[in-house]
């Protein structure tokens, strides 16, 4: 079954713990109104047991401006599009292919796991207004037990910090969609936003909607998404763009595209090898807000072969097509 408590946590980091031993988390003291732990895998139980990670120094995407609005402490969230819950495959966070392995701990500087997330929680810890969002499964409150770590009592705390669907025949029972983890951290005095993102090498990056099972096929990246007219203006049509990286032609006869609300327009025609075509968005249900949104690509069998976001500050100019 889906996660229980599913939802984000948002707090000042305090204090941290390096992940050691058979199952290492890297452990961080969170304090709000509550003291809370966040418990980040850098280690999977699976074998290959090296963590897939992706850091974004320079994050951006529509989720923001609700985070920001959130008051300190955990929130509880639907797993559903159009809100603040994650989905690496449908909320176009970044692009998994980016994933790179890093293990928990070697030798040496900011090379391992453990140093990646103590570099951005000791620059949250310093900057007095900094803020850390933790998505993931809640604990406690355990009123008779202390943390184990940092020995706040009632023990209180976050888990499973990664990607929550696409598991592997032992952890299938916790697959769901709109539920993953992340790590997402609020520099107000840089202006700037840093997010890392955690899979497991047996999960898959192509699962089931209803379930968010794997789907055990591989999808290339035949067609990207490269554009969109967003903002318009009086008398015009916003529009996306799409370009075929393949020596073939591509016919897009039942491909869609899909918004934040998980509405879809079909595509029709054919894009020629290395060509781009522009596809006019008309009324309808798919939508590209100006207050931000996503796209996401899917080809006939219903699999998702790109994905973008876009921010309201990407769309403020009239007449501008996005490019990504």
């Amino acid at each position: 079954m889906p996660l229980n408590g599913y939802g984000v946590l948002k707090g000042k980091a305090i204090d941290t713990r390096n992940g050691q031993g058979s199952s290492p988390h890297f452990q961080v003291k969170v304090s709000n109104d509550d003291l809370f732990r966040i418990a980040i895998n850098v280690k999977s139980q699976v074998e290959p047991s090296t963590v897939l990670y992706y850091a974004d120094e320079d994050f951006s995407h529509p989720i923001l401006k609700d985070l920001v609005n959130l008051p300190f402490g955990f929130k509880e969230l639907e797993s559903k599009p159009d809100g603040m819950a994650l989905d690496f495959i449908r909320g176009n966070l970044f692009d998994a292919m980016q994933m790179k392995l890093l293990p928990p701990d070697l030798p040496g500087p900011d090379n391992d796991l453990n140093e990646l997330f103590h570099k951005y929680v000791q620059k949250a810890i310093s900057m007095e207004n900094s803020e850390i969002y933790a998505f993931g499964q809640r604990w406690g409150p355990e009123e008779d037990k202390r943390d184990k770590y940092f020995g706040f009592k009632p023990g209180n705390g976050i888990h499973d910090i990664h990607m929550n669907q696409g598991n592997s025949s032992d952890w299938m029972n916790d697959d769901g969609v709109w539920q993953d983890g992340g790590i997402i951290f609020h520099y107000p005095d840089e202006n700037r936003w840093v997010a890392v993102f955690l899979a497991f090498q047996s999960q898959s990056f192509h699962t089931e909607d209803a379930t968010g099972h794997a789907i055990p096929e591989i999808v290339e990246k035949s067609v990207s998404i490269v554009a969109a007219l967003v903002n318009p203006g009086a008398g015009f049509e916003s529009s996306v763009t799409l370009l075929n990286a393949t020596p073939e032609p591509i016919m897009l006869a039942g491909w869609k595209l899909v918004d934040r609300k998980k509405k879809k327009t079909g595509l029709t025609g054919t894009i020629d090898p290395g060509s781009t075509l522009r596809f006019p968005i008309t009324q309808g249900y798919f939508k590209l807000p100006k207050t931000g949104g996503i796209i996401t690509l899917l080809d006939d069998k219903g699999l998702k072969v790109d994905g973008v976001s876009y921010t309201e500050e990407d769309a403020t100019r009239e007449g501008w097509t996005i490019i990504f």
